[in-house]
């Protein structure tokens, strides 16, 4: 199944005012790995022409990306309460 198949099995209460996961382009626009891409179970990081495309609206809230990048781009924090992915199988 791919994942993009997955993830729409998944429920999202997305809350467009305020995004729990932020990048710092600049440091990105320099990253000689782009491990985010690779680490993100979800894809929300894609390296698109050399930059960081990132939307946190497929997120499932892992914590992954925080750990994978080394150079500091990513700032993670919980989504506020009520909002976020809710799983429906476990």
């Amino acid at each position: 199944m791919k994942i993009e198949d997955r993830l729409a099995l998944l429920n999202y209460k997305t809350d467009k005012s305020y995004a729990h996961i932020t990048i710092k382009p600049d440091i990105c626009e320099t990253c000689p790995d782009h491990f985010c891409t690779f680490a993100c179970p979800a894809r929300c990081y894609t390296l698109i022409d050399g930059k960081i495309n990132f939307k946190y609206e497929d997120c499932v809230e892992c914590g992954t990306c925080s750990v994978a990048c080394s150079h500091g781009s990513v700032t993670w924090t919980n989504t506020r309460g009520g909002r976020g992915v809710k799983y429906k199988y476990g």
